[in-house]
């Protein structure tokens, strides 16, 4: 069969390029404020330049081969960029699908004498890019997936401060649920702080848990052990009286960890431990 859709795009490159262009400024998801149509111009001519040179190879069924990897890497980059820019599934797509819609226009225009060979252009171009447009998707997946555990590690790392509360006293409030990445950070946190300032008792206030698990609990414990290791104790408060009969239902053992109902009452603990004594200051005269 001969290569038309080749000799088409290689005679009309820029009426597929203008339409193209068109066809995505037109588009009512159009992003202008995350990319400007000089920078969509440009991408749009590169990604159109190596999708020529591919289709002139005459394969428009395996896009795994040689020919189509610099098409791909291009839509690779694109869609990771674009996923970190904070385009949309949707807009992401519609930036193959609309390269679709511009050959289409040009074929039938170039092709409209003969109906047969347009028809099979057309239904090749067609599987083609549908194929093309997958591969963009799926790099989009991948680079909103790295987008969000790059955010979920921040939060994680900006929701567990180590604060000092007094000489020798730390404590940590733990916000939201217990993974085995967050205890991860929190217990990396505490220790630094313990080494860093010579702490020998943390608090973990765990108010903001909104439920203690099995799982939960023992990533409590390893964090009082490792705390524990570093020559410190640990004080766990925040225990309200539905996570105290969690952990009575559970058979959690809590043995050797000193539970607290408040961080006032761990901080009143924690003053004995230091020898320490707060008082009120007497009212002037």
């Amino acid at each position: 069969m001969a290569n038309k859709t080749s000799e088409v795009l290689s005679k009309r490159k820029n009426d597929v390029l203008e339409a193209w262009i068109k066809n995505q400024i037109q588009d009512p998801t159009l992003r202008e404020d995350l990319m400007s149509n000089d920078e969509l111009h440009t991408q749009s001519d590169e990604l159109l330049n190596s999708f020529i040179q591919a289709v002139r190879s005459g394969n428009y069924s395996d896009i795994s081969t040689q020919e189509y990897y610099p098409v791909i890497e291009i839509l690779n980059s694109l869609s990771i960029t674009r996923a970190y820019a904070g385009f949309t599934p949707r807009e992401t797509a519609v930036y193959v699908l609309s390269l679709k819609k511009a050959i289409v226009q040009v074929l039938q225009d170039e092709l409209k004498a003969d109906q047969n060979t347009l028809i099979e252009e057309i239904i090749r171009i067609s599987d083609l890019l549908d194929s093309l447009s997958l591969v963009t998707l799926e790099a989009f997946i991948k680079g909103r997936e790295e987008v969000i555990l790059r955010q979920t590690s921040e939060i994680n790392e900006i929701s567990t401060p180590v604060i000092r509360v007094w000489e020798g006293i730390l404590a940590l409030p733990i916000i939201g649920t217990l993974d085995s990445e967050r205890t991860q950070i929190i217990m990396e946190n505490l220790l630094q702080e313990i080494v860093n300032t010579g702490s020998s008792i943390a608090i973990l206030d765990i108010s903001g848990v909104p439920t203690v698990d099995t799982l939960v609990a023992q990533h409590l414990i390893k964090t009082v052990n490792a705390t524990r290791l570093m020559g410190a104790e640990c004080i766990i408060s925040g225990i309200r009286p539905e996570i105290a009969q969690t952990i009575v239902h559970l058979g959690i053992d809590l043995t050797g960890v000193q539970t607290k109902s408040s961080m006032a009452s761990a901080l009143r603990s924690a003053f004995t431990k230091q020898q320490m004594v707060v008082t009120k200051a007497k009212a002037k005269q």
